[in-house]
């Protein structure tokens, strides 16, 4: 079969042929209708992830969207190795397969899942978002921070105020949800002023950072004076360091502000997962989540892996056999 095969760690995969999965007890094949091209799927191909592969040949692609042989189609994620998502069938366990909505693209079925979810547990199970309480995302022009923003307001936030670098897509985040946008990449002192501006006096009780670095130093820089008719905690998750992996942080800060700073803490227990995959796709399906995606033949797989994707999600398409 077509797939997307990794024949060196360090290199992109390569079209090329693959041997068809065997299904174990509890397994099932899956006819990949769409896989996404992510981050991590990159990592592990580059060897920089922890759950990098360390047999070798082997397919790329963690979670895609096809059907099984009963017809059913399903999301589906945690293929066994050596078989990946990217490919015209995988192997998967049962219990890693989900019905997909009926009126929900293929596309964005591949696409959403894994960005969005996220989004939806740093905020929902991380952060136990309350209805009315105010949030800010650090990072905000990116793939997930863009559907954070959204998944905020239906969350039920009372103000969402959206941080980061592009301009032209900040400019765009106020259709998604957004009361008010700042640029990261703003001098620091100005960019102190613009979160204390607009945590005002109401504060912000979420923070969901997906950049870590300066931004996340300046907001944790603000002083007992900007922070002293807070009378909220300030819940700060912090999920990506797209803006450096260290930060400095006085011990002052922790003691004049009511500060607790989250990891997104792995893998949550199954139904809480399960439910935001359903929340998640039903809101998709409703069309109030949407994300930008490309696509891109399988056997286009080498160039498109060297890509920049551009805010949008790569989705790779085996051909269908008759």
């Amino acid at each position: 079969m077509d797939a997307a095969v990794l024949h060196r760690i360090g290199e992109p995969p390569r079209f090329d042929q693959f041997g068809e999965p065997v299904p174990d007890e509890g397994e099932v094949v899956v006819h990949v209708r769409a896989a996404a091209l992510k981050p991590v799927d990159k990592q592990m191909a580059n060897g920089s992830h922890y759950a990098s592969p360390r047999e070798l040949p082997g397919i790329c692609g963690s979670d895609g969207v096809g059907h099984l042989s009963d017809g059913q189609r399903v999301f589906f994620g945690g293929t066994r190795r050596p078989y990946g998502a990217m490919a015209q069938r995988t192997v998967v366990c049962r219990a890693f397969t989900f019905p997909v909505p009926d009126t929900l693209d293929d596309d964005t079925a591949a696409a959403l899942p894994n960005p969005g979810v996220s989004a939806w547990l740093s905020l929902a199970f991380r952060a136990k978002l309350r209805p009315g309480e105010n949030v800010l995302i650090l990072g905000a022009t990116g793939i997930t921070g863009k559907l954070a923003v959204k998944i905020a307001k239906l969350l039920g936030a009372g103000r969402v105020v959206a941080a980061g670098r592009n301009q032209e897509v900040l400019n765009t985040l106020y259709g998604r949800g957004a009361d008010a946008t700042i640029r990261l990449d703003a001098p620091t002192n100005e960019l102190k002023d613009a979160f204390a501006r607009e945590a005002g006096s109401a504060g912000f009780q979420v923070i969901i950072d997906y950049v870590w670095g300066q931004p996340a130093e300046a907001f944790m820089a603000i002083t007992r004076e900007e922070f002293a008719v807070i009378q909220s905690e300030t819940r700060f998750v912090q999920v990506g360091e797209s803006a450096g992996p260290t930060i400095s942080l006085p011990a002052a800060v922790l003691r004049s502000t009511a500060l607790t700073i989250l990891g997104t803490a792995g893998i949550p227990p199954r139904d809480i997962l399960v439910n935001g995959l359903e929340q998640v796709m039903a809101y998709a399906a409703s069309g109030e989540l949407h994300i930008d995606t490309e696509r891109v033949s399988l056997a286009d797989i080498e160039k498109a892996w060297e890509r920049d994707q551009q805010g949008r999600r790569i989705v790779v398409i085996p051909q269908q056999e008759s």
